[in-house]
């Protein structure tokens, strides 16, 4: 017996190590998309956090410049899961049976700081003192069919003139409209408080409203997978949205409730900082990061009448099929319904 015991001991050191490697490679890993606004800070917040690793999640975040090559890059499988508006190449994708949205993110809340409407200096001066008069004026956005065109739209709609009124003129990247917007190539475009206060400090934008004077409780962004996640990888889908909801709670405590230790806010301000404003020393970005945050809905609610008149909206400007329902957007099994 006793020259058995070093080959028992071996086996069951063995057997161990075997475990333990096995363990190590049960984290699967899933790719985000990312947009390098502040609104996207509940999936960097819950990397940095270890909530994605706590649903033995490995991440890597994929960044983009607009939303339409976030949809196709999760139907492709390129991108695992993506926060960002609904879009038509999104709605289009979810028609194919593609994409599917699981959850609702950034959202117009009552008494909470919402998206702006903004105009260039020169539009301003010119009399476009509110967005009654931006009729016959030019509204930047960064694809047609994008959030911003909706929102263009939605004021128009509003102001009682025709949406043909309003030149809608796509420069596809966000950092583009920026540069139009200041220079005056561009009379207005609308978006999140933190990047409408940073353009408004210069003198060369001014703010003209807010968006949520033309919405009703609009559901800005959404939470989407592919439609092979969904139906294939379903604990992993609820594992994401596990983590990603205390991301979410972490970022609105911090960032909107202001309900954290001030280190607290900083360290989590410092993780932001790595995607958001990050071509900017942290002094000059952290103010810009918490100015104004938007609330994401907490446990990932969505709200559907939102999604379904952006849904109608679409399909009113022929980009959508008139055939294409809700229940082939979003999946209600997910899905948290306000």
């Amino acid at each position: 017996m006793l020259q058995r015991r070093p080959l028992l001991k071996a086996t069951a050191l063995s057997l161990v190590l075997s475990l333990n490697a096995m363990a190590a490679h049960a984290q699967d890993s899933i790719k985000i998309g990312l947009l390098r606004l502040a609104s996207h800070s509940p999936s960097i917040i819950a990397e940095g956090k270890g909530y994605f690793a706590k649903q033995d999640l490995k991440v890597e975040f994929v960044v983009f410049q607009a939303a339409q090559p976030m949809a196709v890059a999760i139907a492709s499988g390129d991108v695992d899961f993506g926060v960002t508006a609904v879009s038509a190449s999104l709605l289009n994708l979810a028609e194919k049976d593609v994409v599917r949205i699981i959850g609702g993110a950034l959202t117009e809340a009552p008494g909470i700081d919402g998206q702006k409407i903004l105009v260039s200096q020169a539009a301003y001066d010119a009399g476009v003192t509110s967005p009654a008069k931006l009729k016959g004026r030019s509204f930047g956005v960064t694809t047609a069919g994008s959030s911003f065109h909706y929102m263009a739209h939605k004021i128009a709609d509003k102001e009682g003139f025709a949406r043909s009124d309003l030149s809608i003129k796509p420069l596809q990247k966000v950092p583009a409209v920026i540069a139009a917007l200041k220079s005056g190539q561009i009379d207005a475009w609308s978006i999140v408080p933190n990047i409408a206060a940073g353009l408004t400090k210069g003198g060369e934008v001014k703010v003209l409203g807010n968006v949520s004077d033309y919405i009703d409780g609009y559901q800005v962004t959404t939470i989407f997978t592919s439609k092979k996640n969904v139906t294939e990888r379903r604990p992993l889908v609820k594992r994401f949205l596990t983590a990603f909801e205390q991301g979410v709670d972490t970022y609105n405590a911090a960032l909107v409730q202001k309900s954290l230790p001030e280190a607290e806010t900083d360290a989590i301000v410092g993780m932001v900082h790595q995607y958001v404003y990050s071509d900017q020393p942290i002094d000059k970005a952290a103010p810009r990061i918490k100015a104004g945050a938007m609330l994401v809905s907490p446990q990932g609610e969505l709200n559907l009448a939102s999604v379904k008149d952006q849904l109608a909206w679409f399909q009113s400007e022929g980009m959508v099929s008139k055939d294409l329902k809700i229940e082939q957007v979003v999946d209600t099994s997910f899905v948290k319904i306000k």
